[in-house]
């Protein structure tokens, strides 16, 4: 199995950036896709991106895309999302995930972290 912790959250200006890092433990990691979704109070979890167990695929949000780059290391068994020009909205927790396919739906990924919270000040 394979266990995920998010960290490089924090509060940053809109406008601004902040890269997001997923470590995770197993041998297997290279064998899944991973992706990154976001919840904010009140609301329900979304999709952000998604790439690829090989890294040469990615998928975001369309609110995200041109903005945020997900992007994987499987050497050192962590994922990123660097997230430029921050808006207000973007303000969540953003959770890790790792499944068998890349996909938008949260159910079809089997291991979570537990998040980072991301807070973007007007």
């Amino acid at each position: 199995q394979v266990q995920l912790v998010e960290s490089g959250g924090g509060l940053v200006q809109a406008g601004g950036s902040l890269r997001l890092s997923c470590a995770a433990s197993g041998r297997t990691f290279s064998t899944y896709a991973m992706g990154w979704f976001r919840q904010a109070p009140g609301k329900e979890r979304e999709f952000v991106a998604a790439i690829s167990r090989s890294g040469g695929s990615t998928y975001y949000e369309d609110s995200v895309k041109g903005r945020f780059t997900i992007s994987r290391d499987n050497a050192k068994n962590t994922v990123y999302l660097q997230m430029n020009s921050l808006k207000l909205e973007d303000t969540a927790v953003y959770y890790c995930a790792g499944g068998g396919v890349v996909s938008a739906t949260p159910t079809l990924y089997r291991y979570w972290g537990q998040g980072t919270q991301v807070t973007v000040a007007s």
